[in-house]
């Protein structure tokens, strides 16, 4: 490696009480001396302060009294100032780890314990990577909130990995040991370029199956529940299964259809999710097994951009039982994925999925990111990511969105 000759590395590490200009303080007797800056990293932890720099000193900066002018200025300030030289070697040793690889864990939940943390970087730890960063993506937590709320930091570390398979599997079993989501990804350009998120609509974007409450009105809702628990868990072929649930239909009102719309419970943290996400210039869509008398009211009330689902067939005001048009099933929607993607100019790497069934694992698998949502456990254990712990507007923390850039409350 290059260096300017007769140069030294020192690590600058400044702590104590945060206080406006601090930085500006230190890195002006450095910029008088016309030191250069080879890294720099500041972290809050309440109020205190933690700045680190690493500069190249040459002869002539060593023998100044640049080291001193700095220590004085720190105790005016009132903060603590450490120096350590840095070797050649141990600098060219930083400099090469940079072509490691990157991952991002992010850590999310009602409540973070000290013991969330250390099974998560117990498991970084155990599998040769070096945690570089952790930051909160979560609000601040009162006192009061001790017992619930939410809670999400975000841990990025670098290291040669052997098995991506082995460190998701671990970190997957500590999501069912404690109350919590872990989420592993790839800390790339396309993790920060995502532009469509594509929703499943049941027990997904609204908190009921459609189908089991219009086979309720119908007096026939403990059997197309029971099939439609089958279905979702993937011990049944789901155009089948579809068929079945919607014959056992036949006779209803087409009223009924508005019932259902009138009393639609949105999934928690969907519109908080929907309405940042189409600020932040994402498009959205909808690929539902479900009805598109749901699906269009949904697109009205969060402003989804695409949708496809199943047309419910009526007649003389009655649904007749019969299905006349495709049906949407994982295949269907893992095709319209890549068909909206497409269109839209769109990478699959730059595209989310979102889920809870059997029948949305293709789309899933497709997507660059995708997430089982309150899943199934066939559908969790298949999927790379899972959020069970919180409403649908955890999704933002995947995205690194922090909880005060994220527009509305629901």
């Amino acid at each position: 490696m290059l260096r300017h000759p007769q140069t030294c590395v020192l690590r600058i590490d400044i702590t104590g009480h945060d206080k406006a200009g601090v930085t500006h303080s230190l890195t002006e007797i450095l910029a008088r001396a016309g030191a250069r800056i080879l890294d720099v990293g500041q972290a809050i932890i309440h109020d205190a302060l933690a700045l680190g720099l690493l500069v190249e000193l040459t002869d002539d900066m060593k023998s100044s009294s640049l080291l001193t002018d700095l220590l004085l200025k720190a105790h005016q300030v009132g903060v603590q100032i450490r120096f350590t030289a840095i070797s050649n070697e141990e600098y060219d040793a930083w400099v090469k780890a940079q072509g490691k690889g990157r991952y991002l864990i992010t850590v999310l939940g009602p409540v973070l314990t000290a013991a969330h943390l250390a099974e998560v970087s117990g498991v970084i730890a155990s599998v040769g990577l070096n945690i570089d960063r952790i930051d909160r993506l979560s609000g601040r937590t009162a006192l009061s909130d001790a017992s619930g709320g939410r809670m999400c930091v975000e841990l990025s570390a670098s290291g040669d990995l052997a098995s991506e398979d082995d460190m998701r599997a671990s970190l997957m079993a500590l999501t069912h040991r404690f109350d919590i989501d872990v989420a592993f990804q790839h800390d790339t350009v396309f993790r920060r370029n995502r532009r469509l998120v594509a929703f499943d609509m049941d027990s997904t974007l609204i908190r009921i199956e459609v189908i089991d409450e219009l086979a309720r009105l119908a007096g026939v809702g403990e059997q197309v529940a029971a099939i439609t628990e089958a279905a979702m868990r993937g011990e049944l072929d789901f155009q089948a299964s579809f068929r079945k649930r919607v014959s056992l239909l036949k006779g209803l009102p087409a009223s009924a259809l508005q019932q259902v719309i009138d009393t639609l419970p949105l999934m928690h943290g969907a519109e908080r999710l929907t309405t940042t996400l189409r600020k932040l210039g994402y498009k959205t869509a909808m690929l539902s097994g479900g009805f598109t008398f749901v699906g269009r009211e949904l697109q009205r009330r969060l402003g989804i951009d695409y949708l496809h689902a199943n047309e419910l067939h009526i007649v003389d005001g009655v649904v007749t039982g019969e299905v006349h048009t495709e049906i949407i099933d994982g295949a269907k929607k893992a095709h319209y994925l890549e068909q909206i993607a497409n269109a839209d100019g769109l990478s699959m790497d730059q595209v989310i999925a979102v889920g809870d069934g059997a029948n949305d694992l293709p789309m899933l698998r497709l997507a660059g990111l995708g997430i089982a949502f309150h899943a199934k456990p066939l559908v969790r254990q298949s999927a790379r990511q899972a959020i069970s712990t919180l409403g649908l507007d955890g999704i933002l923390y995947l995205l690194g969105v922090r909880d005060r850039e994220a527009l509305i409350s629901d």
